[in-house]
């Protein structure tokens, strides 16, 4: 079995959040960690193939740097990296991100692709169902349980007061929680290991199928008009004279002035 991971080196926030002129992030400028949810979607990849026996290649799309997550997804466990980078794909909104990772994955042989549900950095929640729509794949989103049953996979996926099983043919396409499990750590052979196998590296001559209006900046329907970091709340309004009685009328009084109640 042949699985692919796609995984995004993401700002660290707690190390501040930095803006180009343009409003797109400054990733150069910035303290970077693996997305959660891809996080989690690995180490599913992982785990099937401690039971089930595979090959695991992890993809991301990114700056350079962006191989820091790949060196980490194999001492984790992974067999092969690839990052795919080029300038013109900077500055891509998940259209042209969803185009982009298609391209390189048209490439490759797999069974299963599996991403994270979402970035922390946007939070659209939209990357791996474009993918999967690109390539004609189905998808099963908001996984918190994978199993494999012959060509098919079946997947726990997640509501909020409840959770539906559902099976599909291989190939196909999953987008996982971070809830989906507890990744392992990095072990130091891992490591060792990591930093001695080669990374594969493809820019835009690598990408199938994929039209120049779809790339980059210029290829993303989605723009950016102003972007900056969280605005901090005020204290608020505080009624400190109030008896029990009127302190619970003026709550209920807010709330339906809010539309709560």
């Amino acid at each position: 079995m042949k699985i692919v991971v796609c995984v995004k080196q993401v700002p660290d926030t707690k190390g501040g959040v930095k803006f180009k002129p343009d409003g797109t992030l400054d990733r150069a400028a910035m303290l970077t960690i693996m997305n959660p949810d891809d996080k989690a979607g690995l180490e599913a990849a992982l785990r099937l193939k401690d039971q089930y026996g595979a090959e695991v290649t992890v993809v991301t799309m990114g700056l350079p740097k962006a191989e820091e997550v790949l060196r980490e997804a194999m001492a984790m466990g992974a067999d092969n990296g690839i990052l795919v980078t080029d300038r013109v794909l900077g500055g891509a909104d998940t259209w042209a991100t969803s185009q982009t990772i298609a391209g390189a994955l048209r490439n490759l042989d797999y069974d299963l692709i599996i991403t994270g549900r979402q970035a922390i950095d946007g939070d659209t929640a939209q990357v791996g169902p474009q993918i999967s729509e690109h390539l004609g794949l189905p998808v099963i989103s908001y996984a918190e349980g994978i199993e494999i049953d012959g060509d098919s996979v079946i997947v726990k996926r997640q509501f909020d007061d409840r959770y539906m099983m559902l099976k599909a043919k291989m190939p196909c396409l999953i987008t996982a929680l971070s809830e989906l499990n507890e990744p392992r750590y990095m072990t130091p052979g891992g490591i060792f290991d990591a930093y001695k196998k080669d990374i594969t590296v493809w820019g835009r001559k690598d990408l199938k199928d994929v039209l120049d209006s779809n790339l980059g900046l210029k290829g993303s329907p989605t723009q950016i008009a102003k972007a900056s970091d969280k605005v901090r709340k005020g204290a608020g309004v505080k009624e400190t004279n109030l008896d029990p009685s009127a302190a619970a009328n003026y709550i209920v009084e807010k709330l339906t002035e809010k539309h709560v109640l």
